[in-house]
């Protein structure tokens, strides 16, 4: 069996690791289910603000309507060698009722201010409650790095 060089890193270090790309990281594959119309999955800009993932959307989106009726998500970081799984809860704030402090921080990562649109939007917030993240085979074991909302070490 040829080795694929991949290094398996403990805890601590896919932690780390996983923080890092969700600060610096831009996009994220969202998936939501309705209970009538099935699973549905977009790519949407995100902002970690150390504790959650917030995202925009508009407010008639099929993300905005699956959300609603069904709050389970689940998110994945947009590359398939070091992956990034964050499953959780979303919670729905209308553009007129977002905390003014995501916003901004939305606003400044992206230079776009959905608070501005014509249309109606929708910001979803997602309190991470699983997150797995792994590199290659080597790492499937162990690859659950926050269970029930905390942190694994």
């Amino acid at each position: 069996m040829q080795s694929t060089g991949i290094v398996r890193r403990q805890a601590a270090e896919r932690r780390r690791d996983t923080l890092e790309r969700l600060v610096a990281g831009r996009d994220v594959w969202v998936s939501t289910a309705h209970p009538a119309h099935g699973p549905h999955q977009v790519p949407l800009w995100f902002l970690w603000d150390g504790r959650a993932v917030w995202m925009c959307t508009g407010a008639a989106s099929a993300t905005a309507r699956n959300v609603r009726a069904e709050p389970r998500v689940r998110l994945a970081l947009p590359d398939t060698f070091d992956v990034v799984l964050l499953e959780g809860e979303a919670e729905c704030f209308p553009d007129e009722d977002v905390p003014g402090d995501a916003a901004d921080a939305f606003t400044a990562k992206f230079g776009w201010d959905p608070r501005t649109e014509e249309g109606p939007f929708l910001y979803v917030r997602v309190v991470p409650k699983t997150v797995r993240a792994w590199r290659g085979e080597p790492e499937l074991r162990g690859r659950v790095i926050m269970r029930d909302g905390t942190w694994l070490e």
